[in-house]
């Protein structure tokens, strides 16, 4: 095989089976508060553990891979990932069951710093566009099949199952990469480690994330101004330093690079719960079953999932950031509608909205990953591929958080009853004003890129 197609395969099983794990988990979460007798606070942790140690580690790892090779710190990830896939089966306590999870965080942090890196060392700039859409289709097919088939998985063999079945694709990822990949692609290989700003950045963004997840108390408002001081702090040291873990000049001089990741995080903080907010609308205003309402939702991923290596193909040869921009441009009109839903929305049109904004989000991710790609060189690859990975944490976060404070506002804290449905559909419209005020900014912001 060649190493290009192996390359691809590596990638695109990576990429399906880590966001697998983590949408499938959401429908097994019952099942393991069942069995360890959880209180919501360790719940919780259960599920955020990983997406949290992944988001404070992700660029550090993207620049030691710079530095030590992208190969190696893929290899190591695998290892820690798979480790991780057969020892949290075997946890007998809550306890083991999270440090395991923050164990699996590492592991992935490790694969999303350096996947589409090692792929795009290898794979030539005319084909690029294409070979990063198959990555996001394979994305977008772990996030749609997760609930459906990990549900069913959970249902008949139980939610350990979830994280053996990932065990045979860890090992096939490992002897692919032992067999086929020869090279390191060790760019910055005579620079220097930042430990010092490594250790800053995994303090503060952690605080960031998990105070959105706080809001609307004075904690989570607390831990984001405690983050944020720290994230400033943060910057003005790698602005001094002369080889920082995250080179703060791509953001200041480089407009391609700052655009491409700008709008990246509006569009991920936009439209990525787009499903949490129609399963609560379409289980409590509609009145359908979680398996009826699963399968309607299932209508947006497979949208992405079809036309993202179309729109990555299309990237190859036409400008990334017109078919970003009008990808942006559809999924702001998708979200403008969903602003207008109601207790008699009629369930196809709801289906078709989904549909838009499926399709604009694939026209807008695949083209934005290639255009972040191809505008650093290639010693940078690592960390642009570790910052943009940031982007997704912090947008998805910033989405449930903003969801979160509106809900608390409106709502209250309150079970979403009969008697509180006006105040829920007040609050989904708030929302999706939001959103897509975010998205409609976003493109302009797109076009606003350098080629």
């Amino acid at each position: 095989m060649s190493e290009k197609l192996v390359v691809l395969i590596i990638s695109t099983i990576a990429s399906f089976i880590v966001p697998f794990v983590g949408s499938s988990l959401n429908v097994a979460l019952p099942s393991i508060e069942k069995e360890f007798s959880l209180d919501v606070i360790l719940l919780g942790w259960v599920a955020a553990s990983t997406l949290l140690v992944s988001a404070m580690f992700v660029v550090p790892f993207g620049r030691l891979s710079d530095i030590y090779g992208r190969k190696k710190i893929f290899l190591y990830g695998m290892y820690i990932y798979t480790v991780s896939c057969i020892l949290i089966p075997l946890s007998t306590s809550s306890l083991m069951l999270i440090s395991f999870r923050l164990l699996q965080g590492v592991g992935t942090s490790m694969i999303f710093g350096t996947s589409i890196a090692i792929l795009t060392s290898v794979i030539p700039a005319n084909e690029r566009g294409r070979a990063i859409g198959f990555l996001t289709a394979a994305v977008y097919a772990g996030l749609s099949t997760g609930p459906v088939l990990g549900g069913f998985l959970t249902w008949h063999y139980g939610w350990r199952i979830l994280f053996i079945t990932n065990i045979p694709f860890g090992i096939l990822i490992i002897l692919l990469t032992h067999l086929y990949l020869k090279g390191e692609w060790a760019y910055a290989k005579d620079e220097k480690f930042d430990a010092a700003g490594s250790a800053i950045y995994c303090a503060a963004l952690p605080l960031v994330l998990y105070g959105f997840t706080k809001l609307p108390s004075l904690f989570g408002a607390g831990l984001i101004a405690a983050g944020a001081f720290g994230l400033v702090i943060f910057v003005l040291y790698e602005l001094k330093i002369s080889f920082p873990v995250l080179n703060m000049k791509l953001f200041k001089d480089n407009i391609l690079f700052r655009y491409s990741n700008i709008t990246a995080l509006i569009n991920y903080g936009a439209a990525s719960t787009t499903g949490f907010i129609l399963s609560l609308y379409l289980q409590k205003i509609k009145g359908l079953d979680l398996k009826h309402a699963g399968i309607l939702l299932m209508v947006q991923p497979v949208i992405q999932t079809v036309f993202s290596p179309i729109a990555g193909k299309l990237s190859d040869s036409v400008e990334p950031k017109i078919v970003a921009s009008i990808g942006m441009a559809i999924t702001f009109a998708g979200l403008f509608c969903f602003i207008f839903l109601g207790q008699d929305t009629n369930l196809w049109l709801i289906a078709l909205i989904m549909a838009v904004v499926g399709l604009g989000f694939a026209l807008f991710s695949s083209p934005n990953t290639n255009a972040v790609m191809c505008s650093v060189d290639k010693k940078s690859y690592g960390i642009a591929s570790a910052t943009l990975a940031t982007m997704r944490n912090v947008g998805q976060t910033f989405s449930n958080g903003i969801i979160m404070l509106v809900f608390a506002l409106i709502i209250g804290k309150v079970k979403i009853e009969p008697v509180h449905y006006p105040q829920f559909l007040q609050s989904i419209r708030i929302i999706f004003i939001i959103f897509s005020a975010l998205c409609f900014i976003g493109i302009f912001m797109s076009l606003s890129r350098g080629k």
